[in-house]
């Protein structure tokens, strides 16, 4: 298995904001569990906590770079298969 683009970081993001009912939700985080997101980014994780607390503003934020792909169960239905296309882009 390939690994994905090394020019890009995996993150785990916590927040406590709705991010689909926002009036500027972000295509860029995708929701693991209420509040719990994965999002990919060349950007640091400082550019990716200001981008997020700017355009949402949250009262808890929390971002952690992973150094892989994490392991899960009972999460939100679709996250497995935007890992699988990640890898799948990375093989590309």
């Amino acid at each position: 298995m390939a690994d994905p683009d090394p020019a890009t970081t995996l993150y785990l993001v916590y927040v406590d904001v709705d991010v689909a009912r926002h009036p500027e939700p972000s295509p860029d985080l995708v929701e693991l569990a209420p509040g719990l997101y994965l999002t990919e980014s060349a950007r640091t994780r400082s550019q990716v906590y200001h981008a997020i607390k700017w355009r949402l503003q949250p009262g808890s934020l929390l971002v952690a770079p992973l150094a892989g792909e994490p392991k899960f169960k009972g999460m939100k239905p679709g996250v497995l298969s935007w890992l699988r296309a990640r890898r799948r882009e990375a093989q590309s």
